[in-house]
């Protein structure tokens, strides 16, 4: 097996156009893409951290992308399922907790610098959460929002009358 210069010199070209092409969907997508994750986190080092690992899954596969135009669609499900995953492992960690009581004492979270939108938002459950930014943030249709969610339209216009009846009751208390 012989080493061609040739080959690592067009390895090393698509790698720099690559990096450029990342680079320069970054610019363009990311603000979008940390607003939404932060819609479904309610946390803004979450919300950027779940970006980055959505750009660095996609890094690798940006030469089998058919067209420039599908990857703010592919990014948005990419961030939603990172939020997903991340709830999961978050309900998790919150039922151990809950059969582990922590020694001492626990204090309260500060709630001081939240409006009351953001608390109601966060107070619905995962679920009815995305669906509810993703019908109204990102102002895509019940369909689309199945599609990404992975559930059919009714299911999607439940969660969201759900969660909008919760987020109206919440508002109304405070």
């Amino acid at each position: 097996m012989g080493f061609n210069v040739g080959n690592m010199q067009a390895d090393v070209e698509k790698t720099r156009i690559e990096g450029s092409l990342l680079g320069d969907l970054y610019l363009r997508h990311a603000p979008d893409a940390v607003r939404l994750a932060y819609l479904l986190t309610g946390d803004g080092a979450l919300a950027e951290d779940l970006v980055q690992d959505a750009f660095v899954r996609m890094a690798g596969r940006l030469v089998h992308l058919r067209s420039p135009e599908s990857f703010h669609a592919y990014l948005r499900t990419t961030v939603v399922n990172l939020a997903r995953s991340h709830g999961r492992r978050k309900a998790v960690e919150r039922r151990h907790a809950e059969r582990t009581p922590p020694p001492g004492n626990s204090y309260p979270a500060d709630m001081s610098d939240r409006d009351e939108m953001r608390v109601a938002l966060m107070s619905l459950p995962l679920r009815q959460r995305t669906a509810v930014v993703l019908r109204y943030y990102e102002d895509m249709s019940e369909a689309q929002v199945a599609e990404l969610m992975k559930c059919r339209p009714t299911a999607v216009r439940s969660l969201v009358a759900r969660g909008v009846a919760s987020l109206r009751e919440s508002v109304r208390e405070s």
